[in-house]
């Protein structure tokens, strides 16, 4: 099972966003986080196409949408056609949860599914056939910055134990408070797929702090 590392562009300086991608391709970083957020789903409120279409322009990076809005079905292609190559939705938006998969696979793209920190991992264990990506949240959704929730590693274990069993090629990611203290737990538990974001945008050494996430090693 292969790590990355998606690096949280709410973290990057958003009037150098060109040469911020230029630092995150430079530096080795696997994939974009890029969170939208509708002041609905959540109580903050991001960026979405526009920037999206902008940011494509520019990078070939893999573009790892992380939707945090009431009714994401109605904008997946509109995000595809942006250039997304994952989309991720959550659980507990009101779109149904199978049709929404079907809408981003349609598009040609990858699909995850979101959990909060309170969702039960059981609540996804019947999508995972149709799924590339489990996201499980470790903190709430909403904003950056926020401290690590403990409670949620046990929730990643159950989640790649269900995968294991089934047999299935499906990542898990993990985004909140993930930095070199708290990636060793989560990657024991089977995370492979780290969000970062202060911690890496904020490191002497961006290459060696991305490397901390994915195997152990003091930065």
């Amino acid at each position: 099972m292969k790590n990355y590392v998606s690096a949280s562009v709410l973290s990057a300086d958003m009037l150098r966003l060109g040469s911020e991608i230029k630092k995150l391709e430079d530096n080795g970083i696997d994939m974009l986080h890029f969170d939208v957020m509708d002041g609905i789903f959540v109580n903050n409120i991001t960026f979405g196409l526009p920037v999206l279409k902008q940011v494509r322009k520019v990078t070939d990076i893999t573009l790892d949408v992380h939707l945090m809005i009431a009714d994401p079905i109605k904008y997946v292609s509109s995000f595809a056609e942006s250039g997304a190559d994952i989309i991720c939705f959550h659980l507990e938006s009101s779109s149904d949860t199978l049709e929404t998969i079907r809408a981003i696979k349609s598009c040609g793209v990858k699909a995850a599914l979101a959990i909060k920190p309170a969702t039960p991992a059981e609540s996804v264990f019947e999508y995972l056939p149709y799924l590339d990506m489990v996201l499980v949240m470790t903190v709430e959704p909403g904003f950056g910055g926020q401290s690590f929730i403990p409670e949620t590693i046990d929730k990643i274990r159950k989640v790649r134990s269900r995968i294991s069993e089934l047999g299935l090629d499906v990542d898990v990611e993990v985004d909140g408070g993930i930095n070199d203290k708290t990636s060793p737990a989560v990657r024991e538990a089977g995370a492979n797929v780290f969000v970062s974001g202060s911690y890496l945008f904020a490191a002497d050494n961006m290459a060696q702090a991305a490397n901390s996430l994915k195997e152990d090693m003091t930065c």
